[in-house]
Order: C-alpha cells, then sequence, then structure tokens
C-alpha cells in the first residue's frame, strides 16, 4: 500500500491502514522516544501518546513536505511535553568559556550507537531534553529557551554540562577498549 492510500485509510480510521503505518514507523519513533525518556516504559509511553496524536491530528498533514518530518515533529514535541510535565529544566548561568566542552566526533569503532543511547539516557533530565533539542532535533538556543520557559544562558548551560558528562563517559569506554587491546 503507498503512503497516500494508507494515510486516506488513517483519516477513514481503517485500522488495517493505523496498524500498516505504526508497523512502518515505530521503530523509527521508538528511538526518537528513547532519546527523551529515562527508561524504556517511559519511552514506550511517549511512543503510545504520540501515535494517539499522530491519528487525532492526520487530517492536518498537508502533503507538503516530508511525511517523516511531519511525524517526526510530533513525537519530539510530545517527547518535550511529557518530559516539560515530569520534570522542569532548572535555570542554572551560563558557564564561562573555559568550562564548555565540547562531544568531539563520534568515533564509532570505539563506541556503539547503543552505547552512546544509553550514555544519553543517563544524562539527568534537564540536561538530555537540552542536548537533544539543541544537538540532534536542531534547535536553536532561543528556540529551547521559548519552549522550556528558561534563559538562553540556561539553555547553553546545560548543553555543555550535558556535553561534558558524555564526553567523560566516552572517556571511560575508549579507556576500557584500549586496555583490552593492550
Amino acid at each position: 500500500m503507498d503512503l497516500e492510500s494508507l494515510l486516506a485509510g488513517c483519516i477513514e480510521n481503517d485500522r488495517k491502514a493505523q496498524e500498516m503505518l505504526y508497523q512502518s514507523i515505530a521503530p523509527k519513533m521508538m528511538t526518537v522516544c528513547l532519546r527523551y525518556a529515562d527508561s524504556q516504559y517511559e519511552a514506550e509511553e511517549i511512543l503510545q501518546v504520540g501515535f494517539i496524536k499522530l491519528f487525532n491530528g492526520i487530517r492536518t498533514f498537508a502533503g507538503k513536505g516530508s511525511f517523516e518530518g511531519w511525524v517526526r515533529r510530533i513525537f519530539v514535541n510530545t517527547a518535550i511535553e511529557m518530559c516539560r510535565k515530569k520534570t522542569s529544566v532548572k535555570s542554572v548561568d551560563a558557564v564561562d568559556g573555559e568550562e564548555q566542552v565540547f562531544l568531539q566526533s563520534f568515533d564509532s569503532d570505539r563506541v556503539t550507537i547503543q552505547e552512546l543511547l544509553d550514555m544519553i539516557q543517563e544524562l539527568p533530565a534537564g540536561y538530555r531534553l537540552v542536548f537533544n533539542m539543541y544537538s540532534i532535533e536542531g534547535f536553536s538556543h532561543k528556540e529551547i529557551a521559548d519552549r522550556l520557559n528558561i534563559s538562553e544562558g540556561a539553555s547553553k548551560s546545560q548543553l555543555s554540562r550535558a556535553r561534558a558528562r558524555l564526553q567523560e563517559k566516552m572517556k571511560i569506554i575508549e579507556r576500557e577498549v584500549d586496555g583490552i587491546k593492550s
């Protein structure tokens, strides 16, 4: 079934079309949900709420742009909303330039994608939320500040601290890998 037929079926509340759409996009959207969630259970909850929003609002997809991009935006926004309800991002002052530590390029020989995802999930909720919004979803600090009701400086600080923690964890893994090779 092509996308157009699938969408038409979903608009008509055809359960088979909804199931087919679910099966085709759930794995990718679960990855998005896992980046924001503290646990598998929480990610599944975000996924469920996201699909409810998707099916309730499928009529609003205008066909302009990528359907996957439109769907992704629903799930990212759902994850952000649920994270905001669960915890508030603490407002902290912007860090000094010397405290700015940036995550270096991802070395796939040393750290697997799953290990990186696990490291992101281990970040404190505020760090994880800002890191995902900025580094993965491409929000600006101003957009993050507006959505989370924090200052741009707090957004920058949360991102910096998230990156520093991830970099520390990557160094530990690199040392372990180097120890195994020796």
